[in-house]
């Protein structure tokens, strides 16, 4: 890398959901340790803007919405780099960066149109991996000097480089309940989270319950009339959303994205998980030194096998209430 000319801007690109952008945060800190005069830019979609605006190492923000509107000279401009890496597969992304030129174009070699449209491949695979998904990053960075893949617990402490803008502090003594996950998880059952609820409120807590405006009719009014129980399902922007978990007591949820802010923040959490593979704990756990991950039996074999698996529903709530109090 001596004899290379300097990098001066990288552009990380990654246009899915909150969690895996979340979980890009380490790759970030990496890319600002090791290049400290180079420009990182962050190319997501609208969706998820308001998370990377809180990644510190972060200096520029790049709207899939706003390339898609913009005439081929525009989106080239915008795409001026040195290195974009694709840590979400996009095609056609890839082939803007090969119409703007970018010199090193890095992407995984298990896609068929990174073999056209990147010019540096890396040889690895998501899909039947035991690493961490914030771990399986680092791979795109290999070409760039990283001689090996961190350890995952070494990755954990990230919320000094994310930064929640406090508008308002909450004093309340209260806890997250984010039932649902938009399908990037199986669910636990939303019967027991109104067990958990009643718990916590016994114990002395009050619960906020969350969720998208999407899931409100899967939620129904089961948490309202409840005492100490705010159901606040589709009432929060996804800023306020994020100042709501910094200042709980924690938060329970499957593997969502909320789940992953917490993580990020350092905020206590509890992470229900299925034992199937990839979207088990060991591949989809949060960032946070305060991350607790419970599954029902993580050798379940019918969960092994890939079949549609029900065994998180057995997960005690009281298990639940203990690991986060605890």
């Amino acid at each position: 890398m001596a004899n290379t000319p300097p990098i001066k801007r990288i552009i990380i690109s990654r246009t899915d959901s909150i969690g895996d952008v979340v979980l890009t945060l380490p790759l970030c800190i990496w890319l600002r340790k090791h290049f400290p005069t180079s420009s990182l830019v962050y190319l997501c979609s609208s969706y998820t803007r308001s998370v990377v605006e809180c990644f510190s190492p972060i200096h520029q923000i790049i709207l899939l919405e706003d390339l898609e509107a913009m005439t081929k000279k525009e989106r080239n401009k915008a795409l001026e780099a040195d290195v974009i890496l694709h840590v979400f597969p996009n095609q056609k992304i890839a082939q803007w960066a090969k119409g703007a030129k970018i010199p090193q174009r890095i992407g995984t070699s298990h896609r068929w149109n990174h073999w056209i449209y990147c010019n540096v491949r890396v040889d690895f695979s998501r899909k039947n991996s035991s690493m961490n998904e914030a771990q399986l990053n680092f791979y795109l960075l290999k070409p760039l000097g990283l001689s090996q893949i961190p350890a995952f617990s070494s990755l954990l402490n990230v919320s000094d480089d994310f930064r929640v803008q406090n508008i308002q502090a909450i004093s309340e003594n209260y806890v997250v309940l984010h039932p649902l996950s938009k399908g990037s998880a199986v669910d636990y059952p939303l019967e027991k989270y109104v067990e958990l609820a009643k718990l916590l409120v016994e114990k002395g807590f009050k619960v906020v319950v969350t969720g998208t405006s999407a899931e409100s009719d899967r939620i129904g009014d089961r948490f309202e009339n409840l005492p100490g129980v705010i159901n606040g399902v589709a009432r929060f922007s996804l800023q306020e959303l994020m100042e709501l978990i910094k200042h709980s007591k924690g938060i329970v949820a499957c593997s969502t994205g909320p789940l992953h802010l917490a993580g990020a923040m350092n905020v206590r959490l509890v992470g229900l998980y299925s034992s199937r593979k990839p979207i088990d704990a060991g591949r989809w756990s949060p960032l946070g030194t305060q991350t607790r991950c419970l599954e029902f039996n993580k050798d379940c074999r019918q969960c092994d096998q890939k079949t549609a698996c029900t065994c998180i529903e057995k997960i005690p709530v009281e298990q639940i209430f203990q690991a986060l109090v605890s």
